[in-house]
């Protein structure tokens, strides 16, 4: 870039244009003007051969993960059967499944499919910033074109080419989600190390700047005189703020806060970023790329809430427990288990302004169902909003405010659930509703089963909570489901197993935690004889045992829905990891094995 000082307006060049010239005209000998015209030192087309590449990196990304899922998603039951195709579905089943644990840092790392794409990232970042040489111009004094060392150059147009991909990717409502069954909430991990990526590369593109002028001992002047050093310094400074408060244990200790000054952080790193850009070469086209794509994706996500949901609708709150809160909103929509939405509430303050997920806890109405469809959410309330509403509940009774709504967003991508020979859904924590609407769903398919024989799949349900009254609530919401679909009471093959951990813990003295098989029942159960039956044991399950044992089946297809604590998701997990290692090896135990797991809301 050139650093000289600006004249003509404040801000920006002029006359302002949307590129700058590539006309150039060298002054220096002819051995010289050859070599600065070499493919990876010429700065009039830097932006082709440094940022275009890097624009091409992240679409060849995409584009793999893009036939993957349609691969998966499309192929018929006769590849399906095919042993070789199980055997690939497996491996990369396992590279998603398996994450390893740093205790020493208490960190626990992506799962290898992403720690792959991290350090594929990462090597051709550094084969692009470090590989074409000089770093510096060899003769600064005599072969200089604006005073860019070589190596700055490279990495500026390669951080101005990630981001479109930085900003697009945590959006609710992207094509990249769409086309590559990944869902926005973990898109989110590629766009947080996508900033890193982008923040190291600013970094060296900044350092040499500062050499290269101390050496000329001019540093102080320009400084002085060039608005374009501390645009760039006021740029670099909101993206190292919006980087630090990314940090786990940093934005988890100030969520509301990092969420309040995340959008206006970005908002000014985007801003003088542009104006440090002053139209150079391309770079402004990126803006314009990022500004579309973000404004379409915005405005489809907004017109979807007031057309498609409306602007009218109702929660209800209702306290049902010491530890949950059920929020009610009657709605004309569809949705599937496992997937979540985002809920606006008027007139709860400064929370109106922010949008929060929550997980559906109920299925829409069926052609054989009464009534209207209903939103169903079971809220543990913490501090922050669910704090508020709460607290707002236990004043007012059964409180209606106005709510708006933006989904429905994530779930089961591939198969449905109830597709899989045996289902196995593991509920722990805030978390327990999760499993609610798989079990209305295994209910549906074991009730009315195509041919109308008795089903030959089974479904186990495995809740941990603290709630001692989750029993009731969760009775009441599956008797209120059989009533509106004229049913009798929960199929044979479905078991409900409740593990109330308030007053025991994993491995603690007098803690109960039977081992249960699939399908076996324990003669210590408390065993309710109604229209729902539900076994409650005290302590903690072994999940591990129960997701190995529900593997170990030969000849069947599992299908397993986990939600809960990132301890109890890592051992899901890893033995959904483990059988997959058991297919490739061709050894006894299930044929197919799906994982879907989520973090609670």
């Amino acid at each position: 870039m050139d650093h000289s000082s600006m004249d003509g307006t404040p801000w920006l060049d002029d006359p302002v244009m949307l590129h700058s010239s590539r006309a150039d005209s060298c002054k220096l000998t002819p051995e010289q003007c050859a070599y600065r015209s070499g493919h990876w030192r010429y700065w009039y087309e830097a932006d082709h051969v440094f940022a275009l590449s890097t624009v091409y990196f992240f679409i060849a990304v995409i584009g793999v993960s893009i036939v993957g899922f349609w691969c998966l998603r499309l192929a018929p039951k006769s590849l399906r059967s095919k042993v070789w195709w199980q055997k690939l579905v497996s491996c990369a089943r396992f590279l998603s499944y398996r994450r390893q644990e740093v205790k020493a840092l208490r960190w626990k790392t992506p799962s290898w499919a992403v720690s792959t794409v991290i350090i594929i990232g990462a090597v051709f970042f550094l084969a692009m910033t470090l590989g074409p040489q000089p770093y510096y111009w060899p003769n600064t004094r005599t072969l200089s074109y604006g005073n860019s060392p070589p190596i700055a150059t490279r990495t500026g147009w390669m951080a101005l080419a990630c981001m479109p991909f930085m900003i697009i990717l945590p959006t609710k409502s992207n094509m990249i989600a769409s086309l590559t069954g990944v869902s926005h909430e973990r898109l989110i991990v590629f766009h947080n190390w996508v900033g890193w990526a982008m923040f190291a590369l600013a970094l060296v593109h900044t350092f040499p700047f500062i050499v290269f002028h101390n050496w000329k001992g001019d540093m102080v002047s320009v400084w002085n005189t060039s608005l374009v050093y501390w645009t760039g310094v006021v740029a670099l400074m909101a993206q190292a703020y919006l980087q630090v408060f990314s940090l786990r244990f940093i934005r988890d200790r100030f969520y509301e806060f990092f969420k309040a000054t995340h959008y206006i952080a970005a908002l000014i790193f985007i801003l003088f970023f542009f104006f440090h850009c002053d139209f150079r070469l391309s770079s402004w086209d990126y803006f314009i790329a990022t500004g579309v794509l973000y404004t379409l994706q915005f405005f489809y996500s907004q017109i979807r809430t007031f057309f498609e949901l409306g602007f009218s609708n109702r929660a209800t709150f209702t306290r049902v427990s010491d530890l949950a809160l059920k929020v009610t909103i009657p709605i004309d929509t569809t949705w599937q288990p496992g997937q979540h939405i985002f809920l606006r509430f008027v007139h709860i303050g400064f929370h109106t302004l922010t949008a929060h997920p929550f997980t559906i806890c109920s299925l829409p109405i069926t052609r054989h169902s009464k009534g209207k469809s209903t939103l169903v959410f079971y809220v543990q309330p913490r501090g922050g909003l669910t704090g508020r509403l709460a607290a707002a509940t236990a004043q007012k009774p059964n409180l209606s405010v106005p709510v708006l709504l933006d989904g429905v967003y994530g779930g089961i991508k591939g198969r449905p659930l109830y597709t899989y020979d045996y289902r196995l859904i593991v509920a722990c924590g805030a978390g327990a509703g999760f499993s609610l609407p798989f079990v209305m769903e295994a209910i549906l398919h074991s009730t009315r089963y195509e041919d109308g024989e008795k089903s030959k799949t089974r479904t186990q349900v495995i809740i941990a909570t603290r709630d001692d009254q989750l029993e009731r609530w969760y009775t009441e919401a599956l008797e209120e489901f059989l009533e509106e679909n004229d049913m009798q009471a929960i199929p044979d093959n479905i078991t409900i197993t409740i593990y109330c951990t308030a007053h025991g813990g994993l491995g603690g003295k007098g803690a109960s935690t039977p081992n249960l098989k699939p399908g076996s029942e324990d003669e210590d159960d408390r065993i309710n004889q109604a229209r729902v039956h539900l076994q409650v044991v005290t302590g903690r399950p072994n999940i591990k045992t129960i997701v190995k044992d529900a593997t170990h089946q030969s000849g069947v297809s599992v299908g397993i829905a986990a939600c809960g604590p990132a301890t109890v998701l890592k051992a899901v997990q890893d033995e959904a990891a483990s059988a997959q290692l058991r297919i490739l090896n061709s050894a006894s135990g299930a044929h197919d094995v799906y994982l879907h797991s989520e973090c609670f809301r």
